[in-house]
């Protein structure tokens, strides 16, 4: 009996390190985006590029299955890539020319707690306590501090935020498909889906684009480079072992661990960007850990005086 407890924790333990090794490639492929458009490539193209890449790789283990098994599940599929694909990045990065980054970087973290709000609004039994949405409230607060690193200037422009807004709630509605479709098939099978419906929804946003770049940029080493990361590591692996995470933890505590993406990006924008991290940033860090460790806790001390 014993050796079962200890086998099922050492796995739920995998599953955690699962979501910290997906957000880490996550917050990194900021900055690899980052050098993409630095080198001519619309955010459109990027997008395209790294979930064909990150497509055709998956198909080489998952091709067995094309279709699913209703004409429901193939719409909820199409959701899922809309959601976590095209809508998701599209949005994210046109709002970049509308308004602040910072603003942007705030409020796409806020998918964390639309998520709660979604699981606890259909499922009843999975209403979030007070001991949870105090731990998030710390960990968002941490969020603004990270996103706020080297400045608290931020404006408001409707157009730009509202598309934040959007790439948030697309996000959480993404969740909360994975976990229907989780019941019913496989982890590959979902991530082949959702790129597969990603890249398709994205190709009008490529032809309306004023120019294509010159495929000669991708002959580059640091396009070249960038672009297996962003397809391999933060599509592929990222988007499969995120759909087994949420499957095992469910989407509420899963979705937790994207307050830890903000973290990452600034440790890395540091070190490969040379950008300043003041004692602001340092503090924002200290409340996301926090704040997540204060969810979990009250949560468990919550269960414990109920049972």
């Amino acid at each position: 009996m014993l050796r079962r407890q200890s086998t099922g924790k050492f796995t739920l333990l995998l599953f955690h390190l699962g979501a910290i090794l997906t957000v880490t490639a996550w917050g990194a492929s900021f900055v690899s985006t980052k050098v993409l458009l630095d080198n001519g490539l619309h955010p459109a193209e990027i997008y395209v590029y790294r979930f064909t890449l990150a497509y055709l790789i998956v198909l080489l283990f998952n091709h067995e299955k094309f279709r699913s098994n209703s004409l429901r599940d193939e719409g909820l599929f199409l959701l899922i890539g809309l959601c976590a694909g095209s809508i998701y990045f599209i949005a994210e990065n046109t709002a970049l020319q509308y308004t602040l980054t910072t603003n942007v970087s705030l409020i796409t973290t806020t998918a964390p707690i639309l998520t709660t709000l979604l699981v606890g609004a259909i499922y009843k039994s999975e209403r979030p306590g007070r001991g949870f949405l105090v731990g998030s409230g710390v960990a968002f607060l941490g969020v603004g501090f990270v996103v706020f690193n080297s400045s608290f200037m931020i404006q408001v422009n409707p157009l730009g935020d509202l598309l934040s807004l959007l790439a948030a709630f697309a996000w959480a509605v993404y969740s909360l498909l994975l976990r229907k479709l989780n019941a019913t098939y496989s982890v590959m099978y979902i991530t082949r889906k959702t790129f597969f419906y990603g890249v398709i929804t994205a190709i009008p946003f490529v032809l309306i684009e004023p120019e294509i770049s010159s495929p000669a940029l991708l002959l580059r080493p640091a396009v070249i480079g960038n672009l297996v990361f962003l397809g391999i590591f933060a599509s592929m692996v990222g988007y499969a072992l995120w759909a087994q995470t949420v499957k095992a933890l469910g989407p509420v505590k899963a979705s937790n661990y994207l307050y830890f993406q903000p973290i990452v990006t600034l440790i890395i924008a540091a070190l490969a960007l040379d950008e300043h991290v003041s004692w602001i940033g340092y503090t924002g860090c200290a409340l996301i850990i926090g704040g997540v460790w204060l969810s979990d806790f009250l949560t468990r001390r919550s269960l414990a005086a109920k049972s």
